[in-house]
């Protein structure tokens, strides 16, 4: 197997588990069907309350050097050679 494949694998459980450990979900209400009949009469469907993970997020200000690049033709190049 390629080492890529193994990687993608690896993270893809690593975020399989993240999420399941995040994530808390508790059915707080039972399904009930509708009762058929020559009418309808209505159903339930069933409440959830979930709790998650708290993930915070923010912003910072940094100054971040650029490499100046300098690009000549050839044409340039050959008038810079004579």
């Amino acid at each position: 197997m390629k080492p890529s494949i193994i990687i993608a694998a690896i993270v893809g459980v690593a975020v399989l588990v993240f999420g399941i450990y995040m994530i808390d979900v508790d059915q707080t209400q039972e399904t009930r069907l509708p009762d058929v009949d020559v009418s309808v009469d209505g159903g339930q469907l069933p409440k959830f309350d979930a709790e998650v993970g708290d993930i915070e997020t923010g912003t910072k200000e940094v100054t971040v050097t650029v490499p100046t690049v300098d690009v000549q033709s050839p044409e340039e190049d050959a008038r810079d050679d004579s």
